[in-house]
């Protein structure tokens, strides 16, 4: 692959260890003579990826989540580096991170093209979203009633807490939470989970790649809250309809050569074969 020449560094201070291991990278890259620039400011300033070969984030998932829709906008590979928790998406650990940055930065890599939804909540009022978009009433307690449409047909009328519509990447996310189902990240789906839903035969439903769905509110006297990937949130006017799509944009995440989508779900979700292992000792 291309060597990454010129390389943003976006490092979330709160993080424990982020400080210093970005510095630790900065002085690799620098000795590599990558050109670098970095913040900590959130959200990124605009157009700060202009003009990037890559964008290294040291963080958790909620850091990248912020950094996903300037780096699609301008088609910057993310390379992900965990200081949080989870880290389904900042899949370098530290380590990992120390000892493979400057085989990233001379070309061993590989690029995953990730799916983004995009909602619009009425003219002016779009945004982009790579793990998933939160529709409920902007009162916590308070039930919604939505009625949603598939390309115009009626799917049906719920009753719940809320609808998550997910990407195959936001799959491990609040739709894992939900009971949603897991979806490998190439899929070209979208899948609809409700919360609570207030009948037992409510469950999640996929959705094609080219579906054009559209959620409108049956509850007068509630406001709906429309929230992009939990971190930002679109107004919806009484009475205007919610679309939601997959965008014609995608995200590339840099990633090692070897990376394995059910190596790491094994990993961060403790999936575990000792009862399988059991079974084949006792026959």
């Amino acid at each position: 692959m291309k060597p990454f020449c010129r390389v943003a560094f976006v490092i979330n201070e709160d993080k424990a260890g982020a400080p210093e291991l970005a510095r630790e990278l900065i002085k690799a890259a620098k000795a590599a003579n990558v050109e670098i620039t970095e913040t900590t400011l959130f959200p990124l300033p605009t157009d700060f990826l202009r003009g990037y070969d890559a964008c290294c984030v040291i963080g958790g998932d909620g850091t990248l989540l912020g950094v996903a829709r300037e780096a699609a906008h301008h088609q910057v590979p993310i390379i992900g580096v965990n200081r949080g928790s989870l880290g389904f998406l900042t899949t370098f650990s530290a380590d990992e991170a120390r000892a493979h940055f400057l085989d990233l930065l001379h070309g061993q890599y590989r690029i995953a093209h990730r799916s983004l939804l995009e909602c619009c909540t009425g003219p002016g009022s779009h945004d982009l979203a790579l793990n998933d978009v939160l529709i409920k009433d902007e009162v916590n307690s308070r039930l919604v009633r939505l009625e949603v449409h598939a390309d115009g047909e009626l799917v049906t009328n719920y009753t719940c807490d809320g609808l998550i519509f997910s990407t195959p990447t936001g799959s491990t996310a609040y739709n894992l939470s939900a009971g949603g189902p897991l979806i490998h990240p190439d899929a070209a789906v979208i899948a609809m989970t409700p919360i609570c839903p207030h009948t037992l035969s409510n469950r999640s439903i996929i959705f094609r790649q080219e579906v054009r769905l559209r959620v409108l509110n049956l509850s007068t006297s509630s406001r709906l809250l429309v929230a992009m990937d939990g971190q930002r949130d679109l107004k919806v006017g009484i009475g205007s309809p919610i679309e939601i799509t997959i965008s014609k944009l995608t995200l590339p995440l840099a990633q090692r050569v070897d990376y394995s989508h059910f190596s790491v779900v094994r990993t961060k979700l403790k999936w575990s074969g000792a009862l399988g292992e059991d079974a084949r000792n006792r026959s």
